[in-house]
């Protein structure tokens, strides 16, 4: 088993968009993949086990990984709990980049 730390660095937390896209992912490898917060555990394998930690902006977990590949695997996982996944991003200004390209200057 390998585990690693990662900070939620998406401005809505880990909501339902996000674990969709994580669980997703969780589903392509024959490993276990756990997650571990303040407010408990989840196998990554299932959105409803992820979504109910509430993971915020800014909680630190950890991520633990038991099976093939393990340290790759953990980095993935890692990467995607540390993506904004909040689209569209927003531009220099603070408005939406799909208000930028719906709204000329």
């Amino acid at each position: 088993m390998i585990e690693r730390i990662a900070i939620i660095r998406n401005n809505q937390g880990i909501h339902c968009r996000p674990s969709a896209k994580i669980v997703t992912e969780a589903s392509r490898f024959p490993c276990v993949v756990r997650v571990i917060a303040e407010s408990g555990d989840a196998d990554l394998k299932s959105l409803l086990s992820l979504v109910s930690l509430g993971l915020q902006e800014g909680s630190r977990i950890r991520i633990q990984v038991s099976g093939p590949d393990e340290e790759a695997v953990c980095d993935r996982f890692v990467q995607l709990f540390e993506t904004h996944f909040d689209f569209p991003p927003l531009s220099l200004d603070g408005r939406s980049g799909m208000v930028d390209s719906l709204i000329p200057d």
